[in-house]
């Protein structure tokens, strides 16, 4: 069995002061590997990575549809998002669509990660929502299929219909069968799946395929393609590197996950850093993506994840490097 591989490192001068471990995969739309670091049948759980594949039911059930949902309103379905006003407004306006409130969300209360907002909130002396949850873009949608399949109020429980067919939809993608789930900080189940399976899945959705679930998959896409802004905020990974590379799809998740769909080459990606290491993670993503010729080396959200490290005096002290031998 392969184990995972040295993937990152942090120098310091002349002293390499960390070093991350991981495993990463390349995959054809077909499932075939085109390349690998580590153990491609390493199991893990995708976390927030693989929201795309959670958002696939919401689409082929005909709900999006049914609901008139926009293009905006299905990349916040697929978000990680940092609850500022482009986002909670968002949010907001759905949950009314809807006819439902705060109180619908089963995701819980999370305190905004956007400066701009939480400030507000304190000066205004408010407290936070459920809204501002940063996965509160997904469960909008988990209300929408639950609504749609007239199905109960607890969405977020693992035999709830919305939870069975987000594992049927994400079993048919990766091409397995789920060993377990584990609950995620949102409180819904989040699949197991191998490495290869998730970069199969990614791969999936960078085909143009005429059938349900492959058009739901293109449709989330490109969704999230145009609007990065959505997906995660500024300053951050996801909304800067797919702004860096147009056409291609990105997103993170906790724990170290990180995903990428590129249409123009029908590959998909997945990477794990075994430690968790959010940093590591963006730098091999980032990486990869230059590898694969998508992806600006020069580009400032390049340089951001894989340029010198500068110290608050503005001396460069150090460097962050990624090894795909």
């Amino acid at each position: 069995m392969l184990h995972s591989v040295p993937l990152a490192q942090i120098w310091r001068g002349d002293f390499l002061e960390s070093s991350h471990r991981g495993h990463a995969v390349v995959s054809t739309f077909e499932g075939e590997i085109v390349d690998a670091w580590g153990n491609p049948e390493h199991v893990i759980l995708p976390r927030s990575s693989c929201k795309i594949l959670q958002a696939l039911p919401l689409v082929t059930s005909g709900a999006a549809d049914a609901f008139g949902l926009t293009s905006r309103q299905l990349a916040l379905s697929c978000a990680s998002h940092q609850g500022a006003k482009i986002h909670s407004n968002l949010v907001l306006s759905w949950l009314k669509d809807l006819g439902k409130t705060d109180d619908d969300f089963r995701c819980g209360t999370q305190w905004p990660r956007d400066i701009a907002a939480s400030n507000d909130l304190v000066k205004t002396d408010q407290t936070a929502c459920r809204y501002h949850n940063n996965c509160s873009g997904k469960h909008c949608g988990f209300l929408t299929l639950s609504k749609h399949l007239g199905a109960g109020p607890d969405y977020h429980l693992v035999d709830h219909p919305v939870q069975q067919a987000v594992r049927t939809a994400f079993e048919d993608i990766t091409g397995e069968t789920s060993p377990g789930y584990g609950i995620d900080g949102c409180s819904a189940p989040n699949w197991a799946c191998t490495m290869a399976g998730l970069a199969r899945a990614m791969a999936r959705c960078a085909g143009e395929e005429s059938d349900t679930m492959g058009s739901a998959a293109a449709r989330l896409r490109d969704a999230m393609m145009a609007h990065p802004e959505l997906v995660a905020g500024e300053t951050r990974a996801c909304t800067e590197l797919m702004r860096a590379a147009p056409g291609v799809a990105l997103k993170t998740g906790a724990e170290a996950v990180f995903i990428a769909i590129i249409p123009s080459l029908k590959l998909g990606i997945s990477v794990k850093i075994e430690d968790g290491g959010t940093r590591a993670s963006e730098a091999v993503i980032a990486a990869l993506l230059i590898r694969l010729g998508v992806l600006d080396a020069a580009h400032t959200a390049s340089l951001k994840r894989l340029g010198p490290i500068h110290n608050w005096d503005g001396l460069q002290t150090g460097r962050i490097s990624v090894e795909l031998n």
